[in-house]
């Protein structure tokens, strides 16, 4: 850590609350569209398995909904455009930060460079930032679509890399799944910490990470 110049972050499920946000947005996702059930708790359940902790194409797990969902039929179904306007709009506003995720980056800040590499659309992710108003916390931000790069490739970190000026061995990256994040970042040639939240270690990995935590703000007696 003595060469330590930048620390990285990933943002779903690591300094976004992910599992929570996606929560918020389904149950009012659920409220908006099936009122008429009398009990929505076991579909607010569906559509949290569908979703695949985020790693289902939205338009394809709204297509499963369209066709799986009990819709009222008094009224006609909503298409599928509509269905993905209203995540864009509602799942955006729904975000919520890790517990002490704006006193770790403030951490971070006061020794290192600070910056963020997340996978997913550019309109969705940044809205994500904003909403969080985390934007200004960053001396870097790579969103894979407009990268045209995504993790766990690792041409997104070596591209992180080289608009902060370091080399990959003063960057350590911090995330929460072991391919994408992990194996990713430490085949760029950088240290990494696991933050376990929901996607299991696989144990063919080769990446070994510094240190394994459960809580983002464990991180500030280690960085």
């Amino acid at each position: 850590m003595e060469q330590l110049k930048a620390v990285i972050f990933d943002l779903d499920n690591t300094l976004l609350d992910r599992t929570h946000t996606f929560s918020r947005f389904t149950q009012a996702f659920v409220n908006q569209y099936f009122g008429h059930v009398e009990n929505a708790q076991p579909l607010h359940e569906r559509i949290i398995r569908l979703d695949e902790d985020g790693y289902k194409d939205k338009r394809k797990l709204f297509t499963e909904l369209l066709e799986e969902m009990p819709w009222d039929e008094s009224v006609e179904k909503p298409a599928h455009e509509a269905l993905m306007d209203y995540y864009e709009e509602h799942y955006v506003s729904n975000a919520v930060l890790m517990h002490e995720a704006n006193e770790v980056i403030a951490h971070a800040r006061t020794k290192y460079k600070v910056g963020l590499i997340t996978n997913g659309r550019t309109l969705i992710q940044y809205g994500k930032i904003d909403q969080l108003g985390i934007r200004e916390a960053f001396d870097l931000i790579i969103v894979s679509e407009e990268a045209g790069v995504k993790k766990p490739n690792p041409q997104i970190f070596e591209l992180a890399t080289s608009k902060l000026g370091l080399r990959a061995e003063e960057c350590l990256y911090i995330g929460d799944h072991p391919v994408n994040d992990i194996e990713g970042a430490s085949k760029a040639g950088m240290a990494t910490i696991w933050i376990k939240v929901n996607q299991p270690w696989r144990d063919e990995l080769e990446a070994k990470p510094l240190h394994t935590i459960e809580q983002l703000n464990e991180l500030l007696r280690l960085i």
